[in-house]
């Protein structure tokens, strides 16, 4: 199979777990994993339609960002250092990996510089596994409370990177926990954060994600191939 006949087979996937779900597909945006892709990979899923790429290290976003049509948005997915902020900010639409206050308030500075306010997720290490980054669940709400104040981001929503798991229902738990987060956050009603995002399914468990309300899926091995 082919690129285009990856994503076909992806988008189909999510257009069935959506419908087990009853959700709409316009709800689920589908980000293509591009990491240590080449750019002809990239061009050849946005030819068959895809338009949001995700990277995990800046000096990959940094060269490929202006190689593609000037509609490929970029996320930065991957953890993200104090130091490369400057770096990365022209080239991305979203964050989505803000995993610390200090980092939140680097990207507010650095954004504040460039006159733009970015867009950000704060991943939340909802397993609390020890090799993840991230919030815990029980320090979400008061970073958003902190970071809520920084008036060059703005919080979307929220991100998680499930355990690797053979079964993708062992991941069910995981989504529905951040899924439960979210909505509570959302309730608080806090100025600037709308939850409206929730960053979170791969390659492995997309479909349990879907099913449990994941608005961003972040897809690399099911479209690209393996590594």
């Amino acid at each position: 199979m082919n690129i285009s006949e990856h994503l076909n087979e992806v988008n189909s996937r999510i257009a069935r777990a959506c419908a087990r779900s009853g959700r709409s597909v316009d709800e689920v945006t589908l980000i293509a994993v591009s990491k240590t892709k080449p750019l002809e990979d990239l061009q050849a899923a946005y030819l068959s339609g895809s338009r949001n790429f995700g990277e995990n290290k800046v000096q990959e976003i940094v060269e490929k960002q202006p190689q593609m049509p000037e509609d490929a948005r970029f996320h930065m997915i991957g953890h993200l250092q104090r130091n490369k902020v400057k770096q990365v900010i022209p080239y991305v639409v979203m964050i989505h990996s803000v995993d610390t206050v200090r980092l939140a308030q680097q990207i507010d500075q650095e954004a504040g510089k460039m006159d733009r306010i970015m867009d950000i997720l704060l991943e939340v290490n909802v397993a609390g596994e020890e090799s993840k980054f991230g919030f815990t669940t029980e320090e979400t709400e008061a970073a958003v409370l902190e970071i809520s104040r920084f008036p060059h981001v703005r919080i979307r929503g929220l991100m998680t990177i499930a355990p690797f798991v053979d079964d993708p229902e062992e991941n069910r738990e995981v989504f529905q926990k951040l899924y439960q987060l979210s909505v509570d956050i959302k309730k608080k009603n806090i100025d600037n954060v709308t939850m409206s995002v929730l960053s979170m399914g791969m390659t492995g468990d997309y479909e349990v994600a879907v099913e449990e309300g994941a608005t961003m899926i972040r897809v690399g091995t099911g479209i690209f191939g393996a590594r």
